[in-house]
């Protein structure tokens, strides 16, 4: 039989029986973990797994089948004899060999004999021999037949092992098997079996610690399995890998400026940088660096890419172009989609993208809340953008060159943040630039480079050419300093400080119209401002009657809110259905799949608006998009009329656009009196006209003096706030208002009208 050696080292276990310093078997317990312990358990799980036993939990005592299966084949007869057990053995196991025979009866004699020693009767020797011949049939019959083999076989227990499993293992194991058993709870139990560790001996190491928790033999099978997995779907790896920032000295951009071949050695390295710059450390210099540190790169030859504010989002055409299927799994996603990386100029930079773009999706699978459609959505993004940018970055790419690309204004959102750590696991440096320090850069990565500088300068345009550089002078940059002191969080506003406005409709009182009227915005009630946009608090009301049948004072209240921002309307309609609208042939175009065409209308020849400012154009834009997803004018979405108000809206008389074109979201707004005192009805274009404007930020009064339904008529639902303030009169006539006294001496104040209500 073979003796029970003490390891040097947990390699031993896997040194064939010729070549072992002596000649025999291992058999361990392991009670305590580090990383060299997990390695070994690995290793030897899989030796298990192919020429031995592993066993998870206890061994199954022999049920009814097997025991008459074996009384129906064996009998139930029992010697105490060398011979008996080897004739046994020959019948019960007919694969093994003489030698392997001999070996397992006289190590099973032994242990029954120890039984016998104790003080156990021969029928409980009968008995605990039945049971280890249908354990060596049932689990272990496997590796009885190559016992004496140079290659071990390998038995791996895990748990607490009882007497009789404690017994047959040893039996397997003088026979000529290795043996590891794992014990997550420690050595108690075991001790209690084997208090001398006779059978094995207990794994002494420094560093042991606890197993964790979560470790054990399936969850080891799980990663074994992840990483098969991985391995698989990695196919041929790069002969290469990125060094990235472990050879920067921390300067920035002379650092991105180093020769590619002074960065390192090491030919199967590439030396790169992912960099990010948050402020700036001169105002009065930055731009002119900015421009210099472009023409040294261009000038070393190196391949450029810079990009400000934003990636611009895949086209449908990009996306369209990217192959994909519908997955059920996350690796059949990842395998089928990294087969669109093609660079056929060069396999091993097809390999290096090959290799980035599922180290970061697998990186990204692992974060909370994602999802298998989520990340399908960020790899076709990733993809996307590699396909626009791999020929400015790779054209003709031979190690060790490196290209450059730099952003401008740092990563918005989670999409570019895995664009640019996927490009700085390729021969990219990667350089973000987030020169003000009221942006925020989503950008993380465990191997980012980080630099800040106190300095804030607010720059949205990269300085390629000479011409497009613009330099404060200090003072410029004192006075910048200054209005973000007087203005951010101040209640002061300086002239159009907001790019973005949002209208939130007053419910008022009717007397309230008047005061409200000519104040600034921010002096109403629920304005507010957050980050670029502005809550506007704006009037939109409908006034029906007269007061006291009084036309004289109701002329002369309608006067009195005319200031020279108030559009009147006394014509009713404003604008006619058949009036001429160059803009009517091209609502189709303008608007599609529920979108407004920004671009296409911007571009197109009929398109008015185009010399407003830059910020006004797109709140113009931006509300009629919104007009219509809230699909407040009836017939929207059901018989066009969606173009009708595409079409209404991008024909503006003039007299509006200049009053929008001057509007400041904080400071007092254009305001449409629209008095409709006949039985005449507004047209739809009025009404797409005034509940746009409403959107927009003006304040919407009608003047209704019959009480007719008029506007209301063309909405699907209650936008204004009506105010019902007398009798009902009819017929009357719009007078020239210029005519009308609006001397305040003949009106009650709006305190009266409040307070002496009842007197």
């Amino acid at each position: 039989m073979f003796e029970h050696k003490k390891i040097q080292s947990l390699q031993d276990f896997f040194v064939e029986l010729n070549k072992r310093r002596e000649q025999g078997v291992y058999f361990c317990r392991i009670n305590g973990y580090n990383e060299q312990v997990h390695a070994f358990i690995q290793e030897y799980y899989q030796a298990a797994r192919r020429s031995g036993v592993v066993i998870e939990g206890k061994i199954p005592n022999p049920d009814e089948k097997h025991l008459a299966y074996y009384g129906e084949i064996m009998g139930m007869e029992f010697q105490m004899s060398m011979g008996f057990l080897t004739a046994s053995l020959k019948k019960w196991l007919p694969r093994m060999n003489d030698y392997q025979r001999n070996q397992v009866a006289a190590s099973v004699y032994d242990s029954l004999d120890a039984l016998r020693k104790s003080g156990k009767n021969e029928n409980m020797q009968k008995n605990a021999y039945i049971k280890f011949m249908c354990w060596l049939y049932y689990k272990f019959e496997r590796i009885v037949s190559q016992l004496g083999d140079n290659k071990v076989p390998k038995i791996l227990y895990e748990g607490q092992i009882s007497n009789y499993e404690l017994m047959l293992i040893s039996i397997l194991s003088h026979a000529g098997c290795d043996v590891v058993l794992l014990q997550y709870q420690g050595d108690q139990n075991y001790r209690k079996l084997d208090p001398s560790s006779g059978f094995s001996e207990e794994l002494s190491m420094p560093g042991l610690s606890a197993f964790p928790t979560y470790f054990n033999l399936k969850w080891l099978q799980e990663e074994i399995q992840k990483k098969q997995n991985q391995e698989r779907l990695y196919g041929i790896l790069p002969e290469t890998m990125n060094c990235t920032n472990a050879w920067i000295q921390g300067k920035g951009l002379p650092d991105v400026q180093t020769d590619v071949r002074s960065r390192g050695e090491d030919p199967k390295l590439f030396y790169n940088c992912l960099l990010r710059i948050n402020g700036v450390e001169d105002k009065l210099t930055y731009q002119s660096d900015l421009y210099q540190f472009q023409q040294e790169l261009k000038k070393s030859g190196r391949r450029l890419v810079i990009l400000e504010e934003a990636v611009p989002r895949p086209t449908m055409e990009e996306i369209g172009a990217i192959r994909r299927k519908n997955y059920a799994d996350q690796q059949q996603m990842l395998v089928d989609l990294a087969a669109n990386i093609q660079y056929t100029a060069n396999q091993e930079l097809q390999r290096l993208m090959h290799k980035a773009f599922l180290d970061i999706l697998l990186e990204e699978s692992n974060t909370e809340g994602m999802n298998l459609n989520r990340l399908t959505n960020k790899a076709v993004y990733l993809l996307c953008w590699l396909k626009r940018y791999q020929s400015e970055l790779f054209c003709s790419w031979k190690l060790p060159e490196i290209a450059c690309f730099i952003y401008l204004g740092g990563c918005k959102d989670e999409n570019e943040a895995v664009f640019f750590r996927f490009l700085a696991r390729l021969p990219v440096d990667v350089v973000i630039l987030v020169p003000n320090r009221n942006q925020q850069c989503v950008l993380e990565d465990g191997v980012l480079y980080e630099i800040n500088y106190p300095e804030s300068l607010a720059v949205t345009k990269y300085p390629r050419e000479n011409g497009e550089i613009q330099i404060g002078t200090a003072a410029y940059h004192a006075e910048r300093e200054l209005d973000s002191l007087m203005y951010q969080d101040s209640g002061m506003y300086r002239s159009r400080q907001f790019g973005k406005g949002v209208a939130v409709t007053l419910r008022t009182m009717y007397e309230e119209i008047a005061i409200l009227w000519d104040q600034e915005l921010k002096y109403r009630p629920n304005f507010s401002t957050v980050d670029d946009t502005v809550n506007m608090p704006v009037i939109f009301a409908k006034v029906s009657g007269v007061k006291d049948q009084n036309a004289g004072k109701y002329w002369s209240e309608i006067k009195g809110l005319i200031t020279k921002d108030t559009l009147l309307v006394k014509q009713v309609p404003y604008v006619n259905s058949t009036d001429y609208n160059p803009v009517k042939a091209h609502a189709a175009e303008f608007f599609k799949n529920g979108k407004v065409q920004k671009t296409k209308i911007r571009a197109h020849p009929a398109y008015p608006y185009g010399v407003l400012r830059e910020e006004i154009q797109e709140h113009i834009l931006e509300k009629l998009q919104v007009l219509i997803d809230m699909r407040t004018i009836r017939g929207t979405f059901e018989n066009g009329t969606e173009y009708t108000i595409v079409s209404t809206v991008l024909n503006l008389k003039k007299e509006i656009v200049h009053l929008i074109q001057k509007f400041d979201f904080t400071r007092k707004n254009p305001k449409i009196i629209y008095i409709n005192p006949t039985e005449k009805p507004i047209s739809l274009e009025d009404s797409i006209i005034t509940a746009f404007l409403n959107l927009v930020g003006f304040d919407v009064v009608f003047f209704v003096p019959t009480g007719y339904q008029s506007i209301e008529q063309h909405f699907n639902h209650r936008l204004m706030e009506e105010h019902q303030v007398g009798d009902y009169l009819y017929d009357l006539q719009v007078p020239e208002f210029a005519s009308i006294s609006s001397n305040s001496s003949t009106r009650q104040s709006w305190r009266e009208r409040i307070f002496k209500r009842g007197t």
